[in-house]
Parts: structure tokens; C-alpha cells; sequence
């Protein structure tokens, strides 16, 4: 019988285990498959057709609840109609993106201004009033190929050109089954935070056997290395070979991480997210940042407010994180909920759920920051208006309709990361690369 833990091994490292040793040894997973078959190809895997070195990884925050973002995101406060909390702490603020001045709860105006130039609010239309139907907006409501999950293509896309041990994504902060993703068809577990820790961090766990997997590894090489590989070949593997002592740093590092993990909060699951990265375990890693959840009945938005200043705290020490571990450049966060809540009048104890209007935010190296979108009167409440594709602006006669908002979020998002257009326009079929929200 599989052991639960080395089932949950096998998903976060391969057959074998090679992704363990790749992170050992420094080497791609690829050599050490087929050590013979990868010297004789090209040095270093090619990125699919297109692609670019704009490729990052993606902490992708999703959720099933329909959370009010946009009762508290930039580009809800010129219309005085619109209802906001009126606590104290969630005050209209004002605020820069990238130059663009605009308003939004105080929360937001908290995260440094270099964060802030690079943070896009999307104003989208998601055409779904239902819980349950959050696998369909993941999947852009029947406008992908295959009916593939954004994540899932984001991932497919970029494992080749980030060196991955894996394509699919990693799911660590689903709550609901709505939260699960799927890859191919298939699909995928969820691993909270707290059993990547204790998986990874056990005293007989994969992470305190580095240095000996390492030199048991380099020591199968050997031979191929000695007698099958060209000058060329050697020099490349031994720029790449991690030394014993970067071993160490490596093993250390990572166990301190994961050991400061307590539970499966936002804040845990984003220490699991960026150690996955730097494992390279995965390009997209999908949590759970709440923002208010399901608030039918919210006594003066209270939880909303609560959850709000809460989420922003998340994301400002994500950013922080990122930046003390190098990779501020190289990670993006998005987000993509089932819908939005209505803001219109009459919604001070509570929000009911808005199939016309949720705000997903883009943060990383390759947006511009600024407000994509806007919104409108829709049937008593508000909704997004359709884009102008160039300038990123919400205008009635916008080239990219409200309903293919959402298809437009998503091109977007493969774009920013380096996807060629052919291959956006056959993944995606609706809506838009948005030109205005890129850097």
C-alpha cells in the first residue's frame, strides 16, 4: 500500500523523486531522466515557441466565496452611490499607480509605492451569480481550449522556460471543492500548508538528506560524465553542479521556512508558495486570500473590513518576502474569484452576489500599475463596462465587450508572462490582450 507521504513526494517531486535531486545537485530534471538522451540534445531546455524571458512564476490567489473586492478596490470611488465601509480603517485614500492617481480603502494605499507601479485592478465581468460555478470562470466560461483552467495554461506555458519539476500547478489554499484545480482533464490534490510542512520537514524527511542524495547522484553520473561527455558538455554540467556547502544554505534555508509555518492561513500559505518556487517545484501556485467571503449578512461590514485590511496585509508581506529572497522580478500574484458583490445602495449589513462586476488584481514586473476597466449602473446595482483594449480604460465604447472581460483578464495574463499571441489566441478564444496594463 502507498503511504500517503510518499504519494504526496511523488506529486510534489516526480518518479523517482527527481525533482529532489535536482534541487541536490543544481542539475535540470531533464539530465537526470535521461542523463544520455539530454547530452546529446541542446544544453538547456527551449522555451515553446514565442516565449520570452518576461516568463515568472504565478502565486494565484482564487476563491469560491465571491469576496467584495470590489466594494474596496481602485475605480469604485468616483461614483458617490457606490456603498463602502464606513469604518474608519477603510477611508477613501488617495493613491498613485504608475503615475495615475485614484482612490481606494486605506488598506490599499499601505503598500509601498514600488508595489503599487506595479499593481493592476481589474474591473471584469465573471457572468455567474454561482458558488459552485467557479471551476467555469477559472476555465473563462467555455473560452479555453480543451476547457483548461487559467492556472493549468499559465503553468502548461511556462514549466518549459522557468526549468519546473513540474507543469501542473499546486493547489495549497483551496477551502471549498469549487477551489480545486484540474490540469489536462485531471484532477489535481490539494497539499495545505501544513502538510507540505510536515512531509518536507520530518525527521526522516526529503529536505535532511540533501547532501547525501546529492553525492549519491553526482556518483551515478559519474561514468557518463567521465567517458560519454565532450568538453563542452563537462563544462556546462559543472557550472551547474551545487557544491556541498551551497547544499547546506539550500537545506537550512528551506526548513526554517517551512518550520515557521503554524497553520493554513493566507500567511502560511504563502511561505509554502514561495518555497515551492524556490524549489522549482511548479510554475503557478494557487491559495487563498480572504477578503471579506460570503457576507449575505454583515452587520456594518464588519468582516468585510476586517478581511480586507487583513488581505492587503498578506499581499504587503508576500511582496516583502519576495524581495528579501531575491525574487520580486521573477514572481507575479493574480486573482480570480467566482464573482463580486453588489455595491449599489442598500448594501451597509451586507452584500448579495454580482454576476456583472469582481476586480482581480495582477501585481508583478511585467503590469503597469493602473485601473483596467470601470464600472456602470447594471439592473439597480453596478457592472464593468467594457475596455478599450490599448489604453486599458472602461468606456461604454470600449473594443472589448463586458462579457469578454473576463477573456481578456486571461490573454492578459499570458501575455504579461511572455506568451506568444498564436499561441493566446488558440488557448483563449475571447476577448483581448488589454496593451495598457502592461509595463
Amino acid at each position: 500500500m502507498i503511504r500517503r507521504r510518499d504519494a504526496l513526494l511523488s506529486t510534489l517531486f516526480g518518479a523517482g523523486y527527481v525533482g529532489l535531486r535536482a534541487l541536490a545537485t543544481g542539475l535540470p530534471a531533464s539530465l537526470l531522466l535521461d542523463p544520455r538522451k539530454a547530452l546529446a540534445a541542446a544544453p538547456t531546455p527551449a522555451c515553446p515557441t514565442g516565449a520570452s524571458a518576461k516568463a515568472q512564476f504565478v502565486i494565484f490567489s482564487t476563491s469560491g466565496n465571491g469576496d467584495p473586492i470590489n466594494a474596496s478596490a481602485p475605480g469604485t470611488y468616483d461614483d458617490p452611490k457606490v456603498v463602502h465601509s464606513m469604518d474608519p480603517t477603510m477611508a477613501p485614500t488617495s493613491l498613485t499607480l504608475a503615475g495615475q492617481s485614484t482612490k481606494a480603502a486605506a488598506p490599499w494605499a499601505t503598500l509601498p509605492q514600488s508595489v503599487l507601479d506595479r499593481s493592476t485592478f481589474w474591473h471584469i465581468m465573471t457572468n455567474t451569480p454561482v458558488h459552485p460555478k467557479e471551476p467555469d470562470v477559472l476555465k473563462l466560461q467555455d473560452s479555453t481550449l480543451a476547457d483548461e483552467m487559467l492556472p493549468s495554461i499559465l503553468a502548461a506555458q511556462l514549466a518549459p522556460c522557468l526549468g519546473t519539476i513540474q507543469p501542473q500547478p499546486i493547489t495549497v489554499g483551496a477551502t471549498s471543492p469549487s477551489e480545486a484545480l484540474t490540469f489536462g482533464g485531471q484532477a489535481l490534490p490539494i497539499i495545505p500548508a501544513l502538510a507540505l510542512k510536515a512531509t518536507l520537514t520530518s525527521p526522516a524527511g526529503p529536505l535532511t538528506n540533501l547532501q547525501p542524495l546529492r553525492d549519491q547522484t553526482l556518483n551515478q553520473l559519474y561514468d557518463l560524465y567521465r567517458n560519454g561527455a565532450t568538453p563542452a558538455q563537462r563544462a556546462f554540467i559543472d557550472e551547474l553542479v551545487t557544491s556541498q556547502t551551497q547544499v547546506r544554505s539550500i537545506k537550512q534555508n528551506l526548513l526554517d521556512q517551512l518550520t515557521s509555518i503554524k497553520d493554513n492561513t493566507a500567511a502560511s500559505q504563502m511561505l509554502a508558495a514561495i518555497t515551492l518556487i524556490q524549489m522549482k517545484v511548479t510554475p503557478v501556485v494557487a491559495v487563498h486570500i480572504p477578503f471579506g467571503g460570503d457576507n449575505h449578512r454583515d452587520v456594518g461590514l464588519a468582516a468585510e473590513t476586517a478581511q480586507t485590511v487583513s488581505g492587503v496585509a498578506t499581499i504587503a508581506s508576500l511582496m516583502a518576502q519576495l524581495a528579501s529572497a531575491g525574487l520580486s522580478d521573477q514572481v507575479t500574484l493574480m486573482s480570480l474569484n467566482v464573482f463580486g458583490r453588489t455595491i449599489g445602495p442598500g448594501n451597509t449589513d451586507g452584500r448579495q452576489h454580482n454576476e456583472n462586476h469582481q476586480v482581480s488584481f495582477a501585481i508583478g514586473k511585467p503590469f503597469r500599475g493602473g485601473v483596467i476597466g470601470g464600472i456602470a449602473p447594471v439592473m439597480g446595482d453596478y457592472g464593468a463596462l467594457p475596455i478599450d483594449s490599448t489604453t486599458g480604460q472602461g468606456t461604454a465604447s470600449g473594443d472589448v465587450s463586458a462579457i469578454n472581460t473576463l477573456g481578456a483578464f486571461g490573454q492578459t495574463m499570458l501575455a504579461a508572462v511572455g506568451v506568444d499571441p498564436a499561441t493566446i489566441a488558440t488557448q483563449i478564444t475571447q476577448g483581448k490582450v488589454i496593451k495598457g496594463a502592461l509595463a
